[in-house]
């Protein structure tokens, strides 16, 4: 493994004060990155062009320019692309890192303790707002109530969203103000979880029922939302993630990024996807924006939710989840809605991206890709967000049309004793099914769904070439024949990144004529250990020729 430098490409620190300059040479490292054909190419030095774009590519045979103005010293490092993620929320991602966070929460006690201290430290606050909790992982074996969460904090409304986000928990406070009552009914898509034995309202919310209570929260201010934006940069920045694939974009959040792209601060690529057909028309009116800000900001499609998630058994399946026998989940939409607005936003050329977790939400999504490409044809790209529990007598169906299958490593080691509880072993063939939905034919893109996972592409490498834990379980690996190669991994997080969001031509590969977006770690991806993975440090993080992190430095985070 290579050895840290004390210091850290100090001649760039020295010419670019976080501008690119003119032509530079980055020498002296090891280069990697998927070529055309899917395979690993490997290379020692980059020249990147004053446009931010890569000029030359070079091989230790190559003669090295002498024109250039700035010549860098890699110091034998790792030089990749920079990663892709393809599925998480921005604005959710900062906004988790400046209010309550309870995702480290080992037990309901621990939770409350923490809450009742950000409760005592933040006296002023109107709301207490936070997200992360999981009962799986505190081993209640059932969701907290009102009444426990009134234990912590009892004068004013406490609102907490679920890890997934699918559900959120309320105190008795937060109930009362948004009128959830016994008398309240469960609206479409959603769920009121109730007192045992009555129809009173024990506190938590799933799905759609979440908006009873979010609605009466009182929404983020303009600057709020870009001190989120600035945040969440920080934190992709420092993880090697340089380009992300943003799930459900308002036309608040739309409004910060373009804040941001004019005022110089946009550093990561984002691709948005609106969070509905309504967002959609609001933000880009009659198709895809155009590329903003130096290929920094495009509205691609839309995102479209057809069901809820596993651990608030809110996924819609095929038959009932085996630990609650007559639950079947959630469908958000009938068949005739869903097809509705994909039309809609396929007929103006939107990218559809729909949300789809049990395997009866994704075989209806599958079955209506088929239906409509007969109509809307072309390069379509129709994506799948998650596709984690798959029939597998569906999976040929991901081959037909092309259709990208954007899933999250993580999730298949967080969710593994989960999934084991709510599914019987029939199922668990289908869950999280990365080689048999890629042999299909459906393209690979990989991402982490942050905040509800952290944003680290370098942990969810290892989950997908093992298919194990950070803890190594389980031995062997879980449903081990569904691990991809470590090529494969790289690809989904880079190439297949690009490719999703239909970006292939502008980033996501280190060659000519592509943005410069790489990131220099200190190991070897494709030969380290799958504990040495999960460790890799970000020595410095690159935008269109542009240094945006280095560790240490003060540079981003």
């Amino acid at each position: 493994m290579i050895r840290l430098a004390a210091s850290t490409l100090a001649l760039a620190a020295a010419c670019w004060s976080g501008t690119a300059a003119a032509d530079t040479l980055i020498e002296n490292v090891q280069g990697i990155t998927i070529g055309e054909d899917g395979g690993i190419e490997n290379f020692t030095a980059l020249v990147i062009g004053d446009d931010g774009r890569i000029a030359q590519v070079l091989d230790r045979r190559d003669k090295r320019p002498r024109d250039v103005d700035f010549q860098v010293d890699g110091e034998g490092r790792f030089l990749i692309p920079g990663m892709i993620d393809s599925h998480l929320h921005v604005m959710a991602l900062g906004f988790a890192a400046l209010t309550l966070d309870l995702s480290d929460t080992t037990s309901l006690a621990e939770a409350q303790a923490k809450i009742a201290e950000y409760a005592a430290a933040n006296p002023g606050g109107r709301w207490i707002i936070g997200r992360g909790w999981n009962q799986e992982r505190w081993g209640l074996g059932r969701f907290p109530t009102a009444v426990e969460l009134d234990a912590a904090v009892a004068d004013r409304p406490v609102w907490l969203e679920r890890v997934d986000g699918h559900a959120g928990w309320a105190n008795s406070e937060a109930l009362r103000l948004a009128g959830v009552t016994a008398a309240t009914a469960d609206p479409a898509g959603g769920r009121i979880e109730r007192v045992a034995g009555s129809r009173a309202p024990a506190g938590v919310l799933v799905d759609a029922a979440t908006g009873l209570v979010s609605a009466k929260v009182p929404a983020p201010r303009p600057a709020d939302r870009d001190l989120a934006l600035q945040e969440a940069q920080d934190i992709l920045l420092a993880n090697g993630v340089t380009a992300v694939a943003d799930m459900g974009t308002t036309i608040e959040d739309w409004q910060s990024y373009r804040r941001a792209g004019d005022g110089g601060t946009l550093k990561t690529r984002i691709m948005a996807y609106a969070a509905g057909n309504d967002a959609m028309e609001l933000i880009a009116g009659p198709g895809p924006s155009p590329w903003l800000y130096g290929d920094k900001l495009r509205l691609n499609g839309v995102k479209i939710y057809l069901d809820g998630a596993l651990g608030s058994r809110g996924a819609w399946l095929k038959q009932p989840y085996a630990d609650d026998p007559g639950n079947r989940g959630l469908p958000l939409l009938t068949g005739s809605q869903l097809r509705n607005l994909m039309s809609r936003a396929a007929l103006d050329k939107f990218q559809i991206a729909v949300h789809a977790i049990g395997d009866a939400a994704n075989a209806e999504v599958l079955g209506a890709i088929d239906e409509l490409s007969d109509t809307y044809e072309g390069d379509r790209r129709w994506r799948i967000e998650h596709a984690q529990i798959v029939d597998p007598a569906d999976i040929p169906a991901f081959g037909r049309h092309g259709t990208i299958a954007s899933m999250q490593p993580v999730h298949q080691t967080s969710d593994r004793t989960m999934a084991e509880a709510r599914l019987d072993p029939p199922r668990l063939a289908g869950a999280y099914a990365w080689k048999s939905i890629a042999a299909a034919g459906a393209p690979l893109a990989f991402g982490s769904d942050a905040p509800v996972e952290r944003p680290d592409p370098f942990a969810g490498l290892a989950a997908a070439f093992t298919r194990r834990g950070a803890d190594g379980q389980p031995f062997g690996g879980w449903f081990p024949q569904e691990a991809v190669s470590r090529e494969q991994a790289l690809a989904a997080y880079t190439t297949g990144g690009a490719y999703a969001g239909f970006a292939e031509e502008r980033f996501g590969r280190l060659a000519e004529g592509q943005w410069a977006d790489f990131v220099i770690i200190d190991r070897d991806p494709l030969l380290a250990t799958p504990e040495e993975i999960r460790e890799t440090r970000v020595v410095e993080t690159w935008v269109g020729g542009e240094r945006v992190y280095a560790a240490g430095s003060g540079e981003g985070r």
